[in-house]
């Protein structure tokens, strides 16, 4: 069977994968996307309720592709974020923690939001609709890999429908429970956090404002984040909806999801608050079990982890999917440079640029929003105490706002051409 070659196959047409393809494909490699279900089925609404935090370094990454004049409009900045403690009653302590995306900035006046809100659908549908029409990439859904086969010299990879392709590297970016990692005989630590994210939207009387706000509640964190009105909503334009990420004890989340909507309603409205006045949700409610995985190395004889299927973490700080973007930065940076040089882009020594790159800074974020959840998901009232004070004292420290502010934007640490809004 004669084969098709090219430069790199990714594998998992999500978030990670399309973008990771984008930005190869853009730069001169010849890329394979792939991915068993229909690519157009991911842009429903019904297919994924989340939303996304982009950082300020991501939305950078996506303007250097040309894709983020496809999403700014339906992203809602992020210009604030209030964090603080809360129990069984869902009443905010009144210490808390406050950052104001002005304070990274030199000049206050023309500072960029912390980050962006967007629903996944437009997300991947603006990706789809850059993929469609990048030379560079061919997409290959609804197929699926059925066999692997990796040397010194080349993968092959033989899909469901017939095809077979030869590429210098496949890039596994399957998620959690990737078969690629563990085919590969990749281990990694993981545990659940036997917790559950419940994920809703939220219409609330008064404007958000752009301010998220994370309250920290026995049974796990319950984030508030601004999102862009789709429509008017009661004759009313504007900041009256949030996306909700609200984290209970899975066997507490399960008995909330089977309630009815008057019942669901009141425990919902009471974890929320009225500080936005009246406030109810809308549409359907998802949920999703949260755990932790971090494999215990990134790359494989011409194999490379990406997102999830490298590290995922609890969605606390909003993070995930920023991670993995830094990763796709760093990747593509490396595989261009190497292309260009007229080397193999999948050999041990490029790739171990790429894990080397990328270590420290996953595991970084894989450990504190690790600890962040242990440390908050509980009622302990000495503990609580503490809590309250340590974030009191950081509200009250400039330098340490600032520090967070920077952190939360991704500007810190050794940052991708891509994510410095350079292109490759």
């Amino acid at each position: 069977m004669d084969s098709e070659r090219f430069d790199l196959a990714v594998v998992g047409a999500g978030l990670n994968g399309s973008l990771l393809a984008l930005a190869a494909g853009t730069a001169g490699l010849r890329t394979a996307l792939i991915d068993r279900m229909p690519l157009s089925s991911m842009t429903e609404a019904a297919f994924d309720g989340r939303t996304t935090a982009i950082a300020y370094t991501s939305q950078r990454l996506f303007a250097a592709l040309g894709l983020w004049d496809d999403i700014a409009g339906e992203a809602e900045p992020i210009l604030d974020i209030r964090i603080s403690d809360a129990g069984h009653d869902g009443r905010a302590s009144p210490l808390f923690l406050h950052f104001d995306h002005r304070e990274a900035a030199t000049d206050p006046e023309t500072a960029a939001p912390m980050g962006w809100i967007v629903e996944n659908r437009f997300l991947r549908a603006a990706l789809l609709r850059r993929l469609a029409a990048c030379p560079g990439v061919e997409l290959m859904a609804p197929d699926e890999v059925i066999e692997t086969d990796r040397n010194a010299h080349r993968a092959t990879l033989a899909l469901k429908s017939g095809r077979q392709i030869v590429a210098r590297l496949i890039a596994s970016a399957e998620g959690r429970a990737g078969t690629m990692r563990e085919e590969a005989g990749i281990g990694a630590r993981a545990w659940s956090y036997d917790q559950i994210a419940i994920v809703v939207v939220a219409r609330h009387a008064e404007p958000h404002r752009g301010v998220a706000q994370e309250k920290f509640l026995p049974g796990g964190p319950f984030a508030i984040l601004p999102m862009r009105d789709s429509a008017p909503i009661d004759g009313k334009e504007g900041w009256h909806r949030s996306s909700i990420v609200w984290t209970e004890r899975a066997d507490v989340a399960r008995r909330l999801l089977e309630l009815d909507a008057p019942r669901f309603q009141a425990e919902f409205a009471r974890r929320f608050g009225d500080f936005l006045g009246a406030v109810d949700t809308i549409g359907p409610r998802w949920s999703h079990p949260l755990s932790l995985i971090h494999a215990e190395r990134y790359v494989e004889q011409r194999l490379v982890l990406v997102g999830d299927a490298a590290h995922g973490i609890h969605p606390i700080a909003g993070q995930g999917y920023n991670l993995g973007v830094r990763d796709i930065a760093a990747l593509a940076e490396v595989l261009v440079d190497t292309k260009r040089l007229g080397l193999d882009v999948g050999a041990a020594d490029t790739l171990e640029r790429y894990a080397k790159w990328r270590r420290a800074d996953n595991f970084t974020m894989v450990a504190a929003t690790d600890l962040l959840n242990r440390l908050f998901s509980n009622d302990i009232k000495p503990l609580r105490l503490l809590r309250d004070i340590g974030l009191a004292g950081v509200n009250h420290t400039p330098p340490l706002r600032r520090f967070f502010v920077r952190h939360a934007m991704g500007m810190v640490g050794d940052l991708p051409r891509l994510i410095r809004g350079e292109r490759l």
